[in-house]
């Protein structure tokens, strides 16, 4: 299934140019999510007569954590998009690093999942008993009160197993519920992508419907021109540097080579907690 055109924004008629209206249009604050763990701003962006809707995370609206360096959470976002671009599956909304009102951030598109539709709508569920059910993968069992659990599942849905093989490579640590966003166009796209490329296993997620199959054709392809696109000297490999560790970036070169190698779908590793709390 080829993934959707992706449509940049009214006036804009290309990634590219959407990537220059982020990068170098002016920031206008108009609110603030206070759901978010960090500072994160909507705000309008505009340049030579064009605007659009955008969110804006400045680093020193970073909370400190105690496993990755203060301050990077920005430049780890804006890897992610270049990772996710580089699949061909534009999973990740266009992200830039730059200056704004409250200094250096990462700016990303807004992603407009229509009035009613809540993020996740129809590819998440709790059931009861012990089958997903048609159409569903299962994830784990899960407390939902006065001692009874339900049955975590996920949409057996190509868009959700393409996410799942990015946030591999990217060794995304927390890929909730709320960072999915279905679009009015038809393309899902991840947010939050902070805690990602760390060089220990930090997988945490709840796409692991897919865990221990094998891997698409679709994504053997992608991961092994990816490969190619990690070497050293290549264009994505320079960039990726410029925002991650040279280990870290070695660290994503062995993720892809391992996919590649055993062709499935990783399992948890027992070593770190496999779903993000609270899931949602």
């Amino acid at each position: 299934m080829p993934a959707p055109e992706r449509l940049p924004a009214p006036g804009v008629n290309t990634t590219g140019e959407l990537e220059e209206l982020l990068a170098h249009g002016e920031l206008t604050v108009v609110g603030r999510i206070r759901e978010a763990s960090n500072a994160v701003l909507l705000c309008n962006v505009t340049h030579e007569g064009v605007s659009a809707d955008c969110v804006y995370k400045p680093v020193k609206g970073e909370r400190p954590l105690w496993d990755f360096p203060d301050g990077n959470l920005a430049q780890r976002e804006v890897a992610s998009y270049l990772v996710s671009e580089a699949t061909g599956w534009g999973l990740v909304p266009p992200t830039v690093l730059r200056d704004g009102p409250y200094g250096e951030g990462m700016v990303q598109q807004w992603i407009e999942t229509g009035e009613t539709q809540e993020p996740a709508a129809g590819l998440l569920a709790l059931v009861e008993g012990e089958e997903a059910g048609e159409g569903y993968k299962p994830v784990a069992f899960a407390e939902v009160g006065e001692g009874r659990t339900a049955l975590l599942v996920h949409a057996d849905d190509e868009r959700l197993r393409r996410l799942s093989v990015l946030d591999v490579v990217i060794n995304n640590g927390d890929r909730k519920g709320g960072h999915l966003l279905p679009a009015p166009d038809g393309r899902l796209y991840g947010i939050d992508h902070g805690v990602t490329f760390h060089t220990e296993d930090k997988l945490r997620t709840l796409l692991w419907g897919w865990a221990g199959e094998p891997l698409t054709g679709e994504a053997r392809s992608m991961l092994t021109s990816l490969e190619a696109r990690l070497a050293a000297g290549e264009p994505l490999a320079t960039r990726l540097a410029e925002l991650v560790t040279t280990a870290e970036l070695a660290a994503v070169r062995a993720r892809v080579a391992l996919l590649l190698r055993t062709g499935r779908h990783p399992q948890p590793s027992g070593q770190w907690p496999a779903i993000p709390w609270p899931p949602v």
